[in-house]
């Protein structure tokens, strides 16, 4: 029998509504111990081919505290590897200040990594696309000048770039966490997936690729240098794969190992969409398909998910979650039966790696289709290793192997020891199914509300200008939102009722992303684009009264482009224009030529940060409903019995 534990963790829940809607071989070795080296079949540590399987866990989607857990966790899943990205703008969110506090302690992950006796791949970038704001890059990197081009040769980005990757490899030299120097990284990433828009760069694409692969190799790290989906990345660069699947990938140079960094487990979430779900079956499958095809290092994008915090979802319209259908969901717990059916992959594709690496290799094509079934036998020092693989995805087929008639379950593989004993297949799940259930809070929730000013033009004291300003770099990345405000005089001699006021309709064109429109600060309409990146039109009636009336546009970005080429240039405007006021009469005033005023950020979050747990003056009970611009928020104690069973308490340590 196991023991109970009971838990006990405080939330704070805080909504925000608006109404009614958000031929070589290389070896690179030094005087400074271990060694990495790498030629066609494998990664060489110290000497020896090995089959690296790893995962990735992205340090700020974690709390650190949960760091060992997971690492530990990946561990007994059968990996030997943890990667992660380096994200600039967290690291950087102000030019030249810093911070690598907290869940952004890069150095305190990679020793975490180094304690559980892992090895660690470390994607430096800069871009890192990761669903995640801006792809990584600083907004400020964009409005350092007018004549800014990212991922190109320009001066201005070739120099940013360098000065934060350089710091992020002297620290890791520091720390000495290369593995030349003791440590456990034995991959450092360059760019990332350029070559997937390389071409829509023309003659700037290519110079870019040589630059930013010199630059990298002038940094000494010790370790070998990678370009994911980059096949003309040339010597000492080591070209890999990003993918559903990868066995079907070829390294663009003979002398290089078969590298696929991006193995994706799962995919993400965006607002309003089903949660993506892929079968263990599956990414099991593509697994041992890939090491069946000569690869021996592969990397799980993701293992573990984490969640998107504060305003580090990518966009648009990416979810706060992260959990990505991982081995490890979003709270760290495995996710079965993922976690358990893969573990499994893992220790017999380990207990082979002498084999796969070194082992001679013959790959047998059955009924005439070597593209759907297929035999791969290695042998080595007399020991042999078979993978029978069928991606037929409509029925099973039986070959027939040294008279031993064997049949392969439909878009499986089967993994044979000594060719004759099935030891796993990756159709056959011999784990226990288990579904995350999500119940509700027992008994009721005691909602507290304040209400948000309504910014509104206040006069002369007010910044103007003569234009509608550019979302992005009016916020410079400091919120995710705009205040757009005028004013209108308005007098009884043109019609205009001094008790009633008459109606009017303003329409607002935009290119940004969500919009709300209040007229003499009441709420008269809000709109957003269906898939962020188009234009849209935003229809609102209201009542003008004689004298000034306002007219205040509240725009919100969720989540800035993160990937594509050429995303840092895409406008983010706000209000684009026109802005017009449609009189009763029917006449057009066109506000869009007028003086406009701006303010950046939301009182609530932005300044008073409601959202913090110090932050309890000024609520209210009995919360107003169907009124604009309100915060609610709410306390509850969240009490779990959980069984306890030897070593498996450490499952728990996230919600502690």
């Amino acid at each position: 029998m196991g023991k109970f534990q009971r838990i006990f963790v405080t939330f704070t829940i805080i909504l925000l509504v608006c109404c009614c809607f958000r031929s070589e071989s290389t070896s690179v070795a030094n005087d400074r111990g271990a060694w990495i080296s790498y030629d066609e079949r494998a990664l060489t540590i110290k000497g020896e081919r090995k089959i690296i399987i790893s995962g990735s866990i992205h340090y700020p989607r974690s709390t650190a505290e949960m760091w060992p857990s997971l690492i530990q966790k990946a561990k007994e899943g059968g990996l030997n590897a943890i990667e992660t990205y380096v994200f600039w703008n967290v690291h950087e969110p102000v030019r030249r200040q810093y911070d690598f506090t907290g869940n952004l302690d890069l150095v305190k992950f990679i020793k975490t990594i180094q304690d559980a006796g892992l090895y660690a791949i470390l994607r430096i970038g800069p871009y890192v696309c990761a669903e995640w704001n801006y792809g990584g890059f600083p907004v400020w990197l964009h409005n350092l000048s007018k004549d800014m081009a990212f991922r190109t040769t320009n001066k201005i980005f070739m120099q940013e770039m360098e000065t934060f990757t350089t710091k992020i490899v002297d620290m890791m030299k520091k720390e000495n966490l290369f593995a030349p120097d003791g440590g456990p990284i034995i991959l450092s990433q360059i760019e990332n997936e350029f070559g997937n828009v390389e071409g829509d760069y023309g003659s700037d694409g290519w110079p870019y690729v040589q630059a930013v692969a010199e630059f990298a190799d002038s940094l000494d790290t010790g370790v070998p240098w990678i370009m994911c989906q980059q096949d003309n990345a040339l010597y000492p660069i080591v070209s890999t794969v990003n993918g559903f699947y990868g066995d079907q990938w070829h390294p663009p140079r003979d002398s290089i190992p078969k590298i696929w960094t991006e193995s994706w487990s799962g995919w993400y979430q965006k607002w309003g969409e089903p949660s993506p779900h892929r079968p263990a079956e599956d990414l099991a499958f593509a697994t041992a398909r890939f090491f069946q095809l000569r690869g021996t290092l592969q990397n799980y994008y993701m293992y573990h998910g984490g969640t998107n915090f504060g305003r580090t979802s990518g966009g648009p319209y990416i979810i706060t979650s992260y959990d990505y259908d991982a081995p490890l969901n979003e709270y760290g717990l495995p996710n079965q039966p993922k976690w358990g059916h893969l573990k499994q992959l893992h220790e017999v594709l380990r207990s082979v790696e002498k084999l796969l690496t070194y082992g001679d290799f013959v790959d047998k094509p059955y009924h005439g289709r070597g593209d759907l079934y297929m035999s791969t036998e290695f042998s080595h020092n007399g020991s042999r290793v078979c993978f029978f693989g069928n991606s037929d995805s409509g029925k099973a087929v039986t070959i027939d192997f040294e008279g031993q008639q064997i049949t392969v379950p439909a878009w499986s593989v089967s993994i044979y020891r000594d060719c004759k004993t099935e030891i796993f297949n990756t159709a056959r799940v011999n784990v226990t199914r288990e579904v995350l259930e999500r119940v509700r809070h027992q008994g009721p929730l005691k909602w507290t509300w304040r209400a948000e000013p309504i910014e509104a033009i206040k006069g002369q004291s007010d910044t103007f200008a003569p234009h509608f300003l550019e979302q992005k770099s009016a916020t410079n990345d400091t919120s995710d939102y705009l205040w757009f405000m005028t004013s209108v005089d308005a007098d009884e001699d043109d019609g205009c009722d001094p008790l009633t006021g008459h109606e009017v309709t303003l329409n607002v064109r935009t290119n940004g992303q969500v919009l709300h429109a209040f007229l003499n600060k009441k709420h008269i309409g809000s709109q957003w684009s269906p898939n962020g990146f188009t234009s849209f039109d935003l229809k609102g009636v209201g009542k003008i009264k004689p004298g000034l009336n306002t007219i205040s546009l509240l725009s919100g970005t969720v989540g800035l482009p993160n990937y594509g080429s050429h995303f840092d240039t895409a406008s983010m405007y706000g209000v684009s224009g026109p802005v017009t006021l449609t009189t009763y009469n029917g006449d057009n005033l066109d506000l869009s030529n007028g003086h406009w005023s701006y303010k950046v950020g939301m009182s609530g979050i932005d300044e008073r940060k409601l959202f913090s747990d110090k932050e309890r003056r000024g609520w209210k009970e009995n919360p107003k409903l169907n009124k604009p611009l309100v915060w609610y928020k709410n306390w509850f104690l969240h009490v779990r019995e959980v069984e306890l069973y030897g070593n498996q308490q450490y499952l728990l340590d996230n919600y502690q």
